[in-house]
């Protein structure tokens, strides 16, 4: 036995709620999106409808640049906006998509909390 499940110590809900973000960062693309929305004046155009930071960068634009298709890309920001990493907005017929940068910051403080 390599010792104590950590899912049933007291600090297990702590692990659980690092579950989700982890698994949605494990995927090379997500990571890469989500590098991309947190500087989106440096990685999109600016758009016609909504602003790049305060309303997010529209689906679109991340599709293109990542070079997957609309749906798998859909795909990827519904997994981010589930682990809490993203929010989305509508505008029209299209959906942007920003960091929760509290989130990140409170996923990297538990995560440092954890492996300490």
């Amino acid at each position: 036995m390599d010792g104590p499940d950590p899912s049933t110590s007291s600090s297990g809900a702590e692990v659980d709620d690092l579950v989700a973000p982890l698994r949605a960062l494990a995927n090379p693309q997500r990571l890469t999106i989500l590098g991309w929305l947190l500087d989106p004046r440096a990685h999109f155009p600016r758009q016609r409808d909504g602003d790049l930071v305060e309303d997010g960068v529209c689906v679109g634009f991340i599709t293109q640049k990542i070079g997957l298709s609309q749906p798998t890309v859909t795909t990827h920001m519904q997994a981010l906006a589930r682990a809490g990493l993203v929010t989305s907005k509508q505008i029209k017929n299209w959906v942007f998509y920003k960091p929760d940068r509290d989130a990140i910051e409170q996923v990297l403080g538990r995560l440092g909390d954890r492996l300490k």
